[in-house]
C-alpha cells in the first residue's frame, strides 16, 4: 500500500487481482480439459485404427489361402447334395455321414477364421454387391430381380467380398410375388433403363 491509498482501495485492488487469477486459473483448467478430450479422442482413434489395420493384415494373410480353400468347400457340397442317401449299404452310408461331417467340420473352420458362406434363400432380392448373376430365367413364383436358384455359394472375408454367389435370377417380365420391396430390374441404371452387361453369361 503506497501512502496516498486508503485501506478500503487496498483491498479492493487484492479482490481484483484475486479475481483475475481465479479467471486465468478457470481458464488453464478449462484449456487443459479441452486437451485431455483431445488426447483420448486421439488415443481412441488410434486403436481403432490399430485394430482396423490388424484385421486387415490378416484377412489379406489369409485371402490367397481360403480362396484355395474354396475349391474344396464346392465339391465336398457337390458330393453331399449328389449323395445316395437312400442306399441301404451301411458302408456307402458311413461313407455319405464321413463326407458330410468333412464338410461341416471345414465350414466351421471358415466361420472361426472369419470367412462366411454368401448363399441367399429362394426370392430373395439380387444384390450386386453379393451376388453375381449368370443366367435369367421367366418365373411365376419370384418376382423380376429376385434370386431363383445358387449356382454356387460366394464367400465373406471378415466383411470383405472376396467371391460373389452365383445365381440365376427372374428375369424381367416375370409374375412371381415379390419379396418385400417391388419389383425392379437390378440391371437397370439410376434413369431406369437397363443397363445391360450385367448378367454373366460366360460362367
Amino acid at each position: 500500500m503506497t501512502d496516498d491509498q486508503t485501506p478500503t482501495e487496498d483491498v479492493n485492488l487484492e479482490a481484483d487481482d484475486a479475481a483475475q487469477e481465479i479467471e486465468t486459473l478457470k481458464l488453464e483448467v478449462a484449456a487443459l480439459r479441452d486437451q485431455a478430450l483431445r488426447f483420448a479422442a486421439e488415443a481412441e482413434n488410434t486403436k481403432r485404427r490399430a485394430e482396423r489395420e490388424s484385421n486387415d493384415a490378416r484377412a489379406f494373410a489369409i485371402q490367397k489361402f481360403a480362396r484355395d480353400l474354396l475349391g474344396a468347400a464346392d465339391n465336398l457340397a457337390r458330393a453331399t447334395a449328389m449323395s445316395p442317401r437312400d442306399s441301404q449299404d451301411p458302408a456307402v452310408t458311413n461313407y455319405i455321414i464321413g463326407v458330410e461331417m468333412t464338410e461341416k467340420e471345414l465350414l466351421a473352420a471358415f466361420e472361426r477364421n472369419g470367412l462366411r458362406k454368401v448363399e441367399p434363400n429362394k426370392g430373395e432380392k439380387f444384390d450386386p454387391h453379393l451376388h453375381q448373376a449368370v443366367m435369367e430365367q421367366p418365373s411365376t413364383e419370384i418376382a423380376a430381380g429376385g434370386v431363383l436358384q445358387v449356382l454356387q455359394a460366394g464367400y465373406e472375408l471378415m466383411g470383405r467380398l472376396i467371391r460373389p454367389a452365383m445365381v440365376a435370377v427372374a428375369a424381367k417380365g416375370s409374375t412371381g410375388p415379390s419379396a418385400g420391396e417391388p419389383a425392379a430390374n437390378p440391371y437397370a441404371s439410376a434413369g431406369g433403363e437397363d443397363a445391360g452387361g450385367a448378367v454373366d453369361t460366360k460362367a
